[in-house]
């Protein structure tokens, strides 16, 4: 949560600095040192707020020249239009397939990091950090570069928007244990070498993920229609109305 809430910041703040002119349409960035620097963060850090950049079209990575500020890049953000199901709809159907075919290609050593993402799951406090590795391992495992940049860019996408970190933190924060589970029968999947069930299994997980979306934002729904209906009953109120009145 902490290294996410850490590129988050970065990406704001050179969003902020685009949009006062301090990078401007055509210019380039900083190197990622000089950027690591600049904000006290790991290089890591710094190439997930490229990738989130780079989804959101304010900048372009030009392989062996640098990272560009895009002409477009002070238009209103696009990916706000994104919510968080058709996110985790795209990312069940890229994800499937990325896990049918990693088991076939995932090496043991893959595996044995895999297995240590499930044990870190255990524990509440490393939920969020665990599964983008145990997320991240399966697509690298691939050894499919294009897999591996659409799985970073629909990862990116989670801090595309609060509304969608919002959800998406209403769902990682329910039910821990099912969470791994999921993530397990996904492991059983690739170290069997099954691609059908390591497919499903990844399935299964988001089509839960995305139930549990539906069913918060039901709630929300209604606490929303409770609290309007408060407020209208104070309104309307006999007693309320004669207390004002004398």
């Amino acid at each position: 949560m902490k290294s996410r809430r850490m590129f988050w910041r970065i990406v704001e703040e050179i969003e902020a600095s685009i949009a006062s002119g301090e990078y401007t349409p055509g210019s380039r960035l900083p190197p990622e040192r000089e950027l690591a620097e600049k904000f006290d963060v790991s290089r890591p850090t710094v190439r997930e707020a490229i990738i989130a950049l780079e989804v959101r079209e304010k900048i372009e990575v030009k392989t062996g020249s640098g990272v560009y500020v895009l002409q477009s890049a002070n238009k209103a953000d696009q990916t706000n239009k994104i919510n968080a199901f058709e996110l985790t709809q795209a990312r069940a159907l890229v994800e499937g397939e990325i896990a049918a075919l990693a088991a076939n290609t995932i090496t043991k050593e893959e595996l044995i990091e895999l297995n240590k993402t499930l044990i870190m799951m255990e524990n509440k406090s490393y939920v969020e950090e665990a599964d983008e590795m145990f997320h991240q391992i399966i697509a690298n495992s691939t050894r499919n570069g294009a897999l591996i940049k659409s799985f970073q860019n629909l990862w990116a996408l989670r801090a595309s928007s609060q509304k969608i970190i919002t959800d998406y933190a209403s769902v990682c924060s329910k039910d821990n244990k099912k969470t791994l589970d999921e993530h397990t029968s996904i492991y059983e999947a690739l170290l069997a070498n099954d691609a059908s069930e390591a497919r499903l299994a990844m399935h299964r997980h988001f089509n839960r993920l995305i139930n549990v979306l539906f069913d918060t934002v039901e709630a929300q729904s209604l606490e929303e229609v409770r609290r309007k209906n408060s407020e209208k009953r104070d309104l309307y109120s006999i007693d309320n109305l004669v207390n004002r009145l004398s």
